[in-house]
């Protein structure tokens, strides 16, 4: 088994990449996604959050409204670390079950984890190798405003609460530049991809 880190800065394309990867064969956990579910209604973490947020934060399906936390954490560190400290451990948990439950099914599998603040979290060490998708922080910008309808300062302002760019690249393992045509990084994942199962092979041998 390969056990892969995937990530990237905001709006580089990580999740397109990733897709990219599942296409060729690789299987894929999504760290977001972990943490959606490890919030659900009446699972350990979602009472924890509750307890320490209040119920102002539910939606009336009884689900968190992930705006209004992101509104109340976004500016208060202290409520962002007790925040992290409730849900990485539950998704922590499920991530290494998963891992356990695809090399049970497929013991020469190639595992992608999806984890959009890899570097800034200090995790490398949780990996066999880390690969970054990455743009240039003007495209990024401007992915941003497309994407999700924003104004210039407040892509800006959400940039600047990542590591920049500049920084991961140092820390990453391999790096997909993903500025240029969808068709180019196809090839370059592609190259990679190959590059993955050549180590997976020589694990074994």
């Amino acid at each position: 088994m390969l056990n892969v880190g995937l990530t990237g800065g905001i709006a580089c394309g990580k999740s397109t990449v990733a897709q990219m990867f599942v296409r060729l064969g690789g299987h894929l956990i999504d760290f977001d996604k972990l943490a959606h579910e490890v919030q659900e209604p009446g699972k350990p973490a979602w009472r924890d959050v509750v307890d320490f947020f209040g119920a102002e934060i539910l939606q009336t399906d009884k689900r968190i409204n992930r705006n209004k936390l992101a509104a109340i954490v976004f500016n208060q560190p202290e409520k962002l670390k007790r925040l992290n400290t409730i849900v990485h451990p539950r998704i922590f948990e499920e991530w290494c079950r998963r891992l356990e439950e695809i090399k049970t099914q497929n013991p020469h599998a190639i595992i992608f984890a999806d984890v959009p603040l890899l570097f800034e979290g200090g995790m490398q060490h949780l990996f066999d190798l880390t690969i970054l998708v990455m743009v240039e922080p003007a495209q990024q910008i401007k992915r941003l405003i497309a994407r999700n309808a924003i104004c210039r300062a407040d892509a800006e302002l959400r940039l600047l609460s990542q590591m920049p760019i500049r920084d991961k690249i140092t820390l990453a393992d391999i790096v997909i530049d993903n500025q240029c045509a969808i068709q180019e990084t196809q090839t370059k994942v592609a190259d990679v991809w190959r590059g993955l199962l050549d180590r997976e092979r020589s694990k074994k041998s």
